[in-house]
C-alpha cells in the first residue's frame, strides 16, 4: 500500500465502502459495473483485490447484488433489495442530515417485554431500535424524538403481541433534556462528529489519497457511518456548539467540491453495461 494511504483510508470495513461506492456511482444509473473496475477503484483507498472479491461474493449471496456477464467479463448490478438499502442511506445523508431543527415536541415510546426463550428476537429488536434512532430510557422502554414508524420492524420480527408503541410528550417533573441525558450518550455522539471535523476540516484533507474519486468515496463512507449512528436528537435540546452542525457543513461543502472531478475519473475508470 502506498505511503500514507493506510492512514488516510477509511477505517470502515470494505462492505461499508462498497455501499458508499454503489450509492454514489451505481444507484439510479441503470448499469452494472465490472468487478475489475471495482477492484481498481478500491485499490485507490487501500482495499485489496481479495477483499473486494470476497465482499462482492457475500453481497451476491445475500441478494444485494446480481451477477451479469458480457463475454468473459463479470459485472455486478443492484437488486431491488440493494436499491431499497441504498435509497435509505441517501435519504439519511441528504434529507434527514445531521441536525434536527424540525422537532414537534413529541417522543415515540416503545415498550416491550420478552421472555428469555426469545432472547434472539429481543437482541434483534434492540439493534433495530438503535438503527431507527431510539435510546433506552429503561431496560424495556426506548424513546426517539418525533414520529418514528416502527410497525414494519415489529411485524417483521413477529413481536406485535409483545410490543407497545406510543406517541407522547414530557410532562412535569420530567424535562425533555433529562430524557436526552438518560437515554442517549451525547458525549460519544459529539466525539464522533468532532473526529470527523478533525479529519475533514483541513484546507486540503487526506492529501495522501490519489485523487478526488478516492476522497469522495472515503468522505461518503465516513459520513454515512456517522448519520446511521446518530439518533437525530432535536437541536434545541443540544448545546449551541453541537459539532454535528459544523460537520454537516463540511460534508456538504466537500461532497460538492469533489463531485465534478470524481465523476470524470469514474467515467474513465468504471467499465459498465446497461441493465434493465
Amino acid at each position: 500500500m502506498p505511503s500514507g494511504l493506510a492512514e488516510e483510508s477509511s477505517s470502515a470495513r470494505p462492505q461499508s465502502l462498497m455501499f458508499s461506492f454503489l450509492g454514489v456511482y451505481v444507484l439510479g444509473a441503470g448499469v452494472a459495473v465490472s468487478s475489475g473496475s471495482v477492484i481498481d477503484v478500491f485499490g485507490r483507498v487501500g482495499v485489496s483485490e481479495e477483499a473486494v472479491r470476497s465482499t462482492l461474493a457475500r453481497m451476491v449471496k445475500r441478494g444485494l447484488l446480481a451477477r451479469h456477464r458480457d463475454g468473459r467479463r463479470v459485472y455486478v448490478g443492484l437488486t431491488d433489495r440493494a436499491e431499497d438499502v441504498l435509497e435509505d442511506g441517501q435519504a439519511r445523508i441528504w434529507k434527514t442530515g445531521a441536525v434536527n431543527r424540525d422537532w414537534d415536541g413529541t417522543w415515540t415510546v416503545v415498550s416491550f417485554s420478552l421472555p428469555d426463550t426469545r432472547r434472539r428476537e429481543r437482541h434483534e429488536l434492540r439493534s433495530r431500535l438503535v438503527w431507527e434512532g431510539f435510546g433506552p430510557l429503561h431496560s424495556g422502554q426506548w424513546i426517539a424524538a418525533g414520529a418514528r414508524p416502527v410497525d414494519a420492524v415489529v411485524a417483521e420480527l413477529g413481536l406485535a403481541e409483545h410490543v407497545t408503541v406510543l406517541s407522547s410528550r414530557a410532562a412535569a417533573p420530567t424535562d425533555d433534556r433529562d430524557l436526552v441525558d438518560r437515554a442517549f450518550d451525547t458525549d460519544a455522539i459529539a466525539a464522533r462528529y468532532r473526529a470527523f471535523v478533525d479529519r475533514w476540516g483541513a484546507a486540503a484533507p487526506l492529501p495522501g489519497l490519489p485523487d478526488d474519486l478516492a476522497r469522495q468515496l472515503v468522505l461518503h463512507t465516513d459520513w454515512l457511518q456517522l448519520v446511521r449512528q446518530d439518533p437525530h436528537l432535536p437541536a434545541q435540546l443540544l448545546p449551541d456548539d453541537w459539532p454535528a452542525i459544523r460537520a454537516d457543513e463540511i460534508f456538504r461543502e466537500l461532497a460538492a467540491a469533489y463531485d465534478a472531478s470524481s465523476a470524470l475519473i469514474a467515467d474513465a475508470v468504471l467499465d459498465v453495461i446497461p441493465v434493465a
